[in-house]
């Protein structure tokens, strides 16, 4: 058996995180580049080779084209779901997507959820290089509200990455138990959730029994279309106006200045939620310049009406949790866009106490994913955990009519069934039509999955078919009907109308394996240069210190040459190249070595001798 980690698959970073054994305390994973942030952007050489992480968000500037970012906002959902959003993207959707949206990066076309096992496969392969050892189970976080098709959508990316998907937890439910909540006796928990492209609000009850802890959801809500990159898109709106209105160019037609656009507003955004203002810099086409000082007073009335819009979820969650927020007695932030000032005294207002910000946002969710993981993996902790399933389930009706079968925020799992009959004489199938969605009319929710079960020809409302519907511990559900006259039935594990068949899966599994060995190869590469990146600036520092004049001449050439041999090197494909041109740089470097250490050996005993004196 492999390791179990948790996994926080977010819109602008992903994280992967473990319960020290030692310790029993959570922790984040730091990656290749020394921070526990995997940027979530994938990108897709010329040569096919696949990037991901932080060297794929370097290729935003100078890629966009063969680069995806917020490819969470895109999981199991339709075409018709995303026009509103696409023109804020610079990739292209597929003209042959039609149930499920499909990404164009180049000369190829990938899913959401082929996109998305691509950063799961970063993640797992930091997990695989720290612990030594193969990582082949995982429990993924997901939005509160994500419905069905985003849930099997996100299920499918885990499957193509090689994971078993031990558990979809709801992120909100996983903050909490980052913050060990449960060590009070009891109380009421508003969990807020405002993160890089969605938005959730939980309130949780936790209960301390004799046989353990129990984390009940009461309520959850929130908006799968808000987040951080709403306000993003508000500064580049703003910026856009003033650049055409000021030098008449029309920037996204300049797809690299777009982007250079885009991350210096980003970069402006995290500078505000620390000072009163910042400068936005950015060099347009044709020599052009765009610069203006945005002041934080500016940056929050445009950022106002989009915080606003998370307060209607939080009202509502509390609401169908008949309770008022003077009732709450912990708030928790979660995600990064919580950092924003704006946020926190507006959620601080609404509350009437000042909410729960001690661990980083950013990674909160990935270690209580990591805390769900190891209860599942060892079953030891005394920890019940009691989530909800965000919409109401239910299937059509005559008149086009939906009777609900699982209304929202039913804890799962979940079962619950009713008795249908036949409408017309003689009647010899009924369809049945699966929805998920809170409206009346079967045309305005969504549409989960259609399947037929044969009955006897009977008078119309003489048939009784049994419906069942079971949601698992990660809301996803099973619909199992049953003809009580002829005793036929049939099961069927939803398949959302936005998610992949198992065929799709299966093809994508094989491409997997097909491209695993250039994927492999483009790792080693990149480990190379980052290693070659390390030893140069090492030997850079140590050429300008004072050790260094002890050099001959010919040394020191050597060495120059060495670092350009290497320099070159990391400039091409071939990673066996780069790793000997390293060893001949460690090998040339070693007299080097000796000065520097010789040096600071020097330094010390000359400072204890002054401090003796």
């Amino acid at each position: 058996m492999g390791r179990t980690v948790g996994i926080d698959l977010g819109t602008t970073y992903s994280l992967v995180a473990y319960v020290d054994p030692a310790t029993q305390q959570p922790q984040c994973i730091v990656g290749p580049h020394g921070s526990a942030l995997c940027p979530s952007v994938v990108s897709l050489d010329a040569d096919g080779k696949i990037v991901v992480g932080e060297p794929a968000r370097r290729r935003l500037l100078t890629q966009p084209e063969r680069t995806i970012y917020s490819v969470k906002r895109l999981m199991g959902r339709g075409v018709e779901d995303v026009q509103e959003e696409l023109h804020f993207f610079p990739f292209r959707i597929d003209s042959g997507s039609e149930s499920v949206i499909r990404v164009r990066l180049g000369e190829r076309v990938f899913t959401p959820p082929e996109i998305s096992a691509f950063i799961l496969r970063e993640l797992r392969s930091w997990a695989e290089n720290f612990f030594g050892d193969t990582v082949d189970r995982a429990v993924i976080t997901v939005p509160a509200y994500f419905n069905d098709a985003q849930r099997q959508a996100t299920r499918d990316a885990g499957r193509l990455a090689g994971l078993e998907v031990l558990r979809l937890v709801n992120e909100p439910t996983a903050a909490a138990l980052a913050y060990g909540l449960h060590r009070q006796q009891r109380g009421l928990v508003a969990v807020y959730d405002f993160g890089g492209g969605t938005f959730d609000i939980s309130v949780l009850k936790l209960i301390t029994t004799g046989d353990g802890d129990i984390y009940q959801v009461l309520s959850t809500n929130g908006d799968t279309h808000l987040g951080g990159d709403d306000i993003d898109n508000a500064l580049g709106e703003l910026a856009r106006r003033e650049i055409r209105e000021r030098l008449g160019l029309e920037i996204d037609a300049h797809s690299e200045s777009a982007q250079e656009l885009r991350k210096a507003l980003i970069a402006v955004k995290h500078e505000l939620s620390s000072a009163d203002s910042a400068l936005v810099r950015v060099l347009l086409p044709g020599g052009q310049g765009y610069q203006r000082e945005l002041t934080l007073a500016e940056f929050e009335e445009l950022a106002r009406p989009i915080i606003e819009r998370t307060m209607g979820p939080v009202k509502q969650a509390l609401a169908e949790a008949h309770q008022k927020p003077e009732a709450i007695e912990e708030v928790v932030l979660v995600g990064g866009s919580t950092r924003i000032p704006l946020v926190r005294r507006r959620v601080q207002e609404f509350f009437g106490r000042v909410p729960h910000a001690e661990l980083n946002p950013d990674e909160v969710v990935a270690l209580g994913a990591a805390v769900q993981a190891d209860i599942l993996e060892s079953g030891v902790r005394n920890m019940l955990l009691l989530d909800v399933t965000p919409l109401s389930l239910g299937i059509e009706t005559m008149g086009g009519v939906v009777a609900q079968i699982i209304p929202r925020n039913s804890t799962i799992p979940a079962s619950a069934q009713e008795l249908f009959t036949t409408g017309v004489d003689n009647q010899t199938a009924i369809d049945l039509h699966v929805l998920q969605g809170e409206r009346e009319m079967a045309k305005d929710c969504r549409s989960l999955a259609r399947f037929q079960l044969r009955v006897p020809p009977v008078p119309a409302g003489m048939a009784r078919v049994e419906v069942k519907f079971l949601i698992d511990a990660s809301g996803i559900l099973q619909v199992h009907a049953r003809d009580l006259l002829s005793g036929d039935e049939r099961t069927v594990e939803v398949q959302p109308s936005y998610g992949l068949t198992d065929a799709e899966v299966e093809k994508m599994l094989e491409d997997s394996i097909e491209y695993a060995e250039q994927d492999f190869a483009q790792r080693q590469l990149i480990e190379a240069r980052n290693e070659g990146d390390s030893i140069l600036l090492a030997t850079g520092k140590a050429l300008a210190g004072a050790a260094a004049g002890q050099l001959e001449a010919g040394e020191r050439s050597a060495l120059n040459a060495d670092m350009a041999a290497l320099r070159k090197a990391m400039d091409g494909e071939d990673y066996k190249l780069i790793r000997e041109r390293i060893d001949a740089l460690n090998q040339s470097t070693q007299h080097l070595a000796e000065l520097v250490m010789n040096e600071v050996l020097h330094e010390a005993v000359e400072g204890k001798r002054v401090s003796e004196v």
